[in-house]
């Protein structure tokens, strides 16, 4: 009798973002670091920039959980929203993808009302703010001079840590040996960890099987060329 294949049902999987969850390494220490230093910032504001995938929504919340700032995304970001936060004087406000922002007017007045009150504003992006196209001469001139903590692309540890977070994120057992296989044959890259981790969770669930070496092995030709072009020599 064929077992019938399972349909993979495109459920909401919500990663895991309180701070002992964040994997600190090489490449993102420095903008940890930042963090611990607050509130003993040189100025108003903190600029994390980094590719996509990195973990700086993560550093935003943490920030937002250590120091109670109010979280905003970038292209959200309106003076109707800010309007009854600015009232309540906070002493800290946090934009991921700051330079998503559809008006570049209000980041400047939330950034004056915050340094009038020694409030402090942490910005994320995937490029320092010198980058983003900034049309507002003032907005760019105070952004300039914020210290930028860039987050760089992972090395083999780190990916390899990503890589388990993201399987322990969807709640994916994996055999001994998958995270290790896996890491040698994708594209260093933070948005290649969390695609193949997605692919291979459709394959688990479709296929009804768990999380093997035969598995992973099988799925590779169903990601992306750039995920398995890395291939050393099998050995496994």
């Amino acid at each position: 009798m064929t077992v019938p294949r399972q349909l993979p049902l495109p459920l909401e999987r919500r990663p895991a973002l309180a701070a002992d969850d964040f994997l600190v390494a090489e490449g993102n220490r420095a903008a940890a670091a930042w963090l611990d230093r607050w509130p003993d910032w040189p100025g108003p504001a903190l600029v994390i920039a980094g590719p996509p995938g990195a973990g700086k929504t993560h550093l935003a919340r943490i920030f937002a959980d250590r120091t109670g700032a109010a979280l905003f995304e970038g292209r959200r970001l309106g003076l109707a929203a800010l309007s009854p936060l600015i009232e309540g004087a906070p002493a800290a406000v946090a934009v991921d993808d700051a330079d998503q922002v559809p008006d570049w007017a209000t980041l400047l007045h939330l950034y004056n009302v915050l340094a009038a009150r020694q409030g402090h504003l942490l910005l994320t992006a995937g490029r320092a703010p010198a980058r983003w196209g900034i049309g507002l001469a003032d907005l760019a001139s105070r952004l300039a001079t914020a210290p930028v903590a860039a987050i760089s692309p992972p090395d083999d540890v780190l990916l390899s840590a990503v890589l388990a977070k993201h399987f322990s994120d969807r709640g994916i057992p994996v055999e001994p040996g998958v995270v290790t296989f896996l890491a040698a044959r994708i594209e260093r890259s933070f948005s290649a960890v969390r695609a193949a981790a997605a692919a291979i969770d459709r394959h688990a669930l479709a296929a009804g099987r768990r999380v093997t070496l035969p598995l992973v092995r099988a799925a590779l030709p169903e990601l992306a060329p750039a995920t398995h072009d890395r291939a050393p020599d099998e050995s496994v």
